[in-house]
């Protein structure tokens, strides 16, 4: 497993991540299974947020009841969750008072006393960034967070908390796939009049701020082939991308979801990859594509059979 730098913090974590947002309802023993899986391809390194399961915190007590932690134990692994989405409404909430309390519970529920990566998950319109900066003075200086960071957030939404967060934002969390990859296609097609491709979204450049600014990007859906509209490997939508998936696989001897993982850690913004999948066998599968050496050639293949122009 080959690891990128978390930010400008100076530790090193997997390029893979192990999501936990779908384990509300697995059994003690499943989850055991998984987070062993996870860890025997040299993932140790897990996420988590409040809102994940079918009420506030449940993925992350589930976690925690299958685990049992010793105090060594858990100092092994990496923890990452986010707060800031209500589901109930008022929807985005990053006032003080919501954060504090949305650490508290995950606190109980993580049966730990810190959190390693704090996520500002999705940006709050009504953010103030004092509000912001000083829950997380006052999370940093009790403790209880390590790091901070953001997900799906703009490099101008970034700037704004930045006016009052003092603490370095380690991570940004955004959508990213080979078919679903405006971030990285923008930069190859522009200035391309009449290529749709080329348009500047959300303030352009998220990659390249990122490399500059030490915030590592973390890719969320690497198998979705949009906006949670279903995979694209093995999809009838997608026949050429499957068939160059398909002819490296047999080529690396891997998995094809090892391929689609590979496409994003060969990037050398030094990307982690966030897994959803509950299944212990897909896990290992897509871990596989952490250190495969993909060729620029190779590279591009895969950027243009998912449909993104390369000039």
């Amino acid at each position: 497993m080959r690891t990128v730098p978390l930010g400008p913090t100076g530790q090193q974590v997997p390029n893979v991540v192990a999501g936990l947002m779908r384990i509300s309802d697995k059994t003690d023993e499943q989850i055991r299974e998984l987070v062993d899986t996870a860890r025997g391809a040299g993932i140790d390194f897990f996420d988590h947020a409040d809102i994940y399961g079918t009420e506030p915190h449940q993925c992350e007590r589930r976690f925690a009841e299958a685990m049992q932690l010793s105090s060594s134990e858990r100092a092994e692994l990496t923890i990452q969750t986010k707060c800031g989405i209500v589901r109930e409404g008022p929807y985005f909430d990053f006032s003080y008072e919501h954060i504090i309390e949305s650490v508290e519970g995950s606190l109980r529920a993580l049966e730990t006393d810190y959190i390693d990566v704090l996520l500002l998950h999705r940006p709050d319109a009504l953010v103030e960034p004092d509000e912001v900066a000083r829950a997380f003075d006052e999370l940093e200086s009790a403790g209880k967070v390590r790091a901070f960071g953001v997900s799906n957030h703009t490099p101008r939404q970034i700037d704004l908390l930045r006016t009052s967060v003092r603490q370095p934002i380690v991570a940004n969390q955004v959508q990213l796939s080979i078919t679903h990859a405006p971030i990285i296609a923008q930069g190859i097609a522009a200035n391309m009049a009449g290529v749709e491709q080329s348009q500047v979204l959300d303030g352009g450049g998220l990659v390249e701020y990122s490399r500059i600014n030490d915030i590592t990007l973390q890719a969320w859906s690497p198998f979705q082939s949009g906006f949670f509209t279903g995979v694209f490997l093995g999809s009838s939508d997608y026949p050429e991308l499957n068939a160059v998936i398909d002819r490296l696989a047999a080529q690396y001897e891997v998995d094809a979801m090892a391929i689609a993982t590979a496409w994003i850690t060969r990037h050398p913004a030094g990307m982690q990859v966030v897994l959803g999948t509950t299944t212990p066998e897909r896990v290992a599968a897509a871990a596989a594509g952490s250190d495969i050496p993909l060729t620029r050639a190779e590279w591009y293949e895969l950027t243009r059979a998912a449909g993104h122009r390369v000039p």
